[in-house]
């Protein structure tokens, strides 16, 4: 074990040393506990790099910091010391190590996946210039929102081009809505609205009596849903999908397109679109490719234990105050239905 200060790279490594890099990086020194023992692994970066430029950050924040030669970190031997260790683990005493995974072009593999879904913190590196954390567990996640920076951060650069990407699936968000049984009159919320692609069919809907609310936590969505005129009969907020600023029980229907997979915690997500809507009101969670089809994108298959699985999703949204009352998971389209109970 070396100090960092003695580290031959004599601060953030120039491969990770973009801003985005630097503002990662302090986000996930700010997550990891005093004294802890931190293992960087993964299949989509450099780790050692990475270990070198995380135990750069904490070293500059004053915190006192081993880099670890090897793979296995173990806690520092000075109290309040924190360990960092790059590479696969081949030590037992990896239940006791905080894991930061980075996930890259997935090229198959149960085991790995396993791995990933173990790891306390999950870095996006599909765009190495641009990592973005997916993951946090609660542990280390605490009362931070650290998902509002890391979704602005992913989402923004894309705003422009999403809809030369993925415009062209709005008939498909037409038809789920159509058969979702929204009122007309009621109140349509869509939560996660991005572009909007969803709002002039969820206006159809509830009719000229109804309101439509659009809400999404990245600035520039927004800007283009009310650029593409998609958002004129509708109220836009800038809001966090579990925070709402709306009371209790005052939505007939929520419509979620691609939202579950980017709520830091699923149960208290789908809690909080619980607490907005009344008895009776709807739940459409929805996206424009199955499941499978997702999946095979990124080099994966299904799970028993994917939390959009059947069995998974009916008994998740019991524990948060839904029932589930619809399941269709085609090639084409993935639509989930449920009713606030």
């Amino acid at each position: 074990m070396v100090p960092v200060a003695e580290s031959k790279h004599g601060g953030t490594p120039a491969g990770i040393a973009s801003e985005r890099w630097q503002e990662v990086l302090e986000a996930l020194a700010g997550m990891i506990p005093s004294g802890a023992a931190c293992r960087i692994d993964g299949d989509g970066g450099d780790t050692a790099m990475v270990a070198d430029g995380l135990a750069a950050v904490l070293s500059a924040a004053g915190r006192p910091c081993l880099r670890v030669d090897g793979v296995d970190a173990h806690p520092g031997t000075a109290e309040g010391t924190v360990t960092v260790a790059a590479g696969r683990s081949r030590s037992s005493s990896e239940g006791s190590q905080v894991v930061i995974w980075l996930s890259g072009r997935h090229t198959g593999g149960t085991s790995r996946d396993d791995e990933e879904l173990r790891a306390h913190v999950v870095v996006d590196l599909h765009d190495p210039d641009w990592p973005v954390i997916r993951h946090v567990a609660l542990p280390l996640a605490g009362r931070s929102r650290w998902y509002v920076t890391e979704s602005r951060a992913f989402f923004a650069r894309r705003a422009a081009t999403w809809d030369g990407k993925y415009g062209d699936d709005m008939p498909a968000y037409a038809a789920a809505i159509d058969e979702s049984g929204i009122p007309p009159g009621g109140i349509a919320l869509d939560v996660g609205c991005g572009t909007g692609r969803a709002l002039p069919a969820l206006r159809a809907a509830v009719g000229p009596s109804g309101q439509v609310i659009g809400v999404d936590l990245t600035p520039q969505m927004l800007h283009v849903a009310q650029r593409s005129g998609r958002a004129e009969d509708a109220v836009l907020l800038l809001a966090d999908a579990c925070h709402l600023p709306l009371v209790d029980g005052s939505v007939h229907a929520v419509f979620a397109a691609g939202l579950i997979n980017h709520l830091p915690h699923l149960a208290g997500g789908i809690g909080e679109l619980a607490r907005v809507t009344r008895p009776g009101g709807r739940l459409i969670i929805f996206h424009p490719s199955g499941r499978a089809v997702q999946l095979a994108r990124h080099g994966r298959t299904p799970r028993p234990d994917d939390p959009l699985e059947r069995g998974p999703l009916s008994a998740l949204l019991s524990r948060t105050g839904w029932r589930l009352d619809g399941y269709d998971d085609p090639p084409h389209r993935f639509l989930a239905q449920a009713v606030r109970t």
